[in-house]
């Protein structure tokens, strides 16, 4: 008798599409990563110009395909801007919205067309880029929206319709954003959201045009993620559990994994699942790590104001000084784009001769390594979700200057909900900033925060740790069967 033939398994086959800025890219490549590693095929789909980008940062060995393991491009057609420097987001808002669906459409009737690739059984994309839902009906294949920010912002956008209705959207006045109308307007009527002002919600919300591009664009994408066939966040149940359980009782098919720190879950990934596709848009500066390593435990103050945010000269002076005041070490990331209107940040030479000894500045660097150091006392930050969520893994508490989007969301609740933060006004002066440093490293406060931080570290290990059956590794093994489902 001959041998019953096993029929063959199809090859599961994910199509990510990350939004083009590096706190995108980031935890979608540690998606990709996890899925890969339990035998998806991905694609992974960059927009041209960040393609280039990390050619540059990273060499051709981070984009060179290999096995199950793609890169491929579409454009997003938004006008020349600087090579080097993140693009606008409201601009890439408003051009992919309008120019990547048919790319995209195209890209993956290529890919389903070459007979060496398993067909593709589902896209993930980026909640922003909610143009591929489109896309994905149109060829009949299950669409995923992948949240990137923080679920608390995520909620705060889906208050943007009820704003509109209330009137509170668009302001009166322009003087509304400084007179303190923002911080005395509270909205305690969200679901799910507690201490809420108007000034802790999106910034889009600080502006007198009813027609304005970027609020009523987060306005429809906010609306159009609860059409997805599933949404995945970067986040852990015990965190944000409030505001996940709003979503939940809106979205109609429920399928919600939270899948946080997404950092740490890769930590459980065999070796061949490297650093290497790493994707920073900026070459890394690892020579801060061995500075680190001289110096004192919880002594150092790390700051970095993430990919996009930028600043005035003014601010960046006062910032600069504040930190030379406090007369704690720090390690100071300055992009070459963080001042308005200036290919270069330069510092003055007295603060350099002022802070030789203790100071360390560099334009980039792998900051989860840096948060992991035990001698990083505290984070001074921009409140971007991936910087938040390292800052909790590495058990940090920050000080917090919000710039844009759901920044301002993420500040609110690290200064309050989570207990892990201070917020630092968004007219800066030095003597606040110094005052704030010296609280934060020296006073008591500063120490029930630093407890506090290192709480919701060894809560957020648990939550990916598959031994004590944590929330989010558990959500990792139900998302592998709810996509397995689409490959049969």
């Amino acid at each position: 008798m001959g041998s019953i033939q096993a029929e063959p398994v199809a090859v599961p086959h994910v199509v990510c599409i990350p939004f083009p800025a590096q706190g995108h890219v980031n935890p979608f490549m540690n998606l990709a990563k996890l899925l890969h590693a339990r035998g998806f095929h991905i694609t992974m789909v960059y927009t041209e110009f960040n393609h280039s980008r990390l050619l540059r940062s990273k060499g051709p060995e981070a984009l060179k395909n290999y096995p199950g393991f793609r890169f491929e491009t579409i454009p997003d057609g938004v006008p020349p801007s600087n090579p080097n420097a993140t693009q606008s987001v409201t601009e890439l808002l408003y051009y992919t919205k309008k120019h990547s669906v048919v790319p995209l459409r195209d890209l993956i009737v290529k890919l389903n067309s070459n007979p060496d690739l398993p067909p593709v059984s589902c896209i993930i994309s980026d909640g922003i880029m909610a143009f591929s839902i489109k896309v994905a009906r149109e060829l009949g294949i299950p669409e995923i929206q992948f949240w990137t920010a923080s679920t608390c912002g995520l909620v705060a956008y889906m208050q943007f319709v009820e704003l509109v209705k209330k009137g509170i959207f668009p302001l009166k006045d322009e003087k509304n954003v400084t007179n303190g109308y923002l911080e005395n307007t509270t909205l305690e009527w969200i679901p799910g959201m507690k201490h809420m002002r108007l000034k802790d919600m999106p910034n889009f919300v600080r502006s007198t045009n009813p027609d304005d591009i970027a609020f009523n664009r987060w306005l429809e994408e906010a609306q159009d993620i609860l059409t997805a066939d599933a949404i995945v966040f970067n986040t852990f149940y015990d965190f944000e559990s409030e505001v996940l359980d709003t979503v939940a009782s809106v979205f109609p098919k429920n399928n919600i994994f939270n899948l946080g720190p997404l950092t740490t879950l890769c930590k459980t990934l065999p070796a061949n699942e490297d650093a290497s596709t790493r994707p920073s848009l900026w070459k890394e500066n690892t020579e801060c790590l061995r500075w680190l390593d001289s110096q004192n435990p919880d002594s150092v103050i790390f700051i970095n104001f993430g990919s996009i945010a930028v600043m005035t000269a003014d601010d960046f002076d006062e910032f600069a000084w504040g930190l030379a005041n406090s007369g704690h070490p720090f390690l100071w990331i300055v992009r070459p784009d963080v001042v308005k209107g200036k290919n270069s940040a330069t510092l003055s030479d007295e603060f350099l001769e002022a802070t030789k000894d203790r100071g360390m500045i560099a334009q980039w660097c792998p900051q989860e390594k840096v948060l992991a150091h035990p001698s990083v006392g505290a984070f001074l930050t921009h409140s971007g979700w991936n910087s938040t969520l390292e800052g909790i893994c590495g058990g940090v508490p920050m000080l917090c200057w919000p710039f844009f989007a759901e920044q301002q969301v993420n500040c609110r609740y690290a200064c309050t909900t989570w207990g892990i933060g201070l917020e630092i006004s968004s007219n800066v002066k030095r003597e606040e900033l110094e005052g704030l440093v010296r609280e934060m490293m020296e006073g008591e406060n500063g120490k029930v925060m630093r407890n506090k931080a290192v709480e919701w570290k060894k809560k957020s290990e648990i939550a990916c740790s598959a031994s004590k059956g944590g929330s989010s590794y558990v959500d990792l093994e139900r998302f592998v069967e709810f996509l397995l489902k689409f490959s049969v």
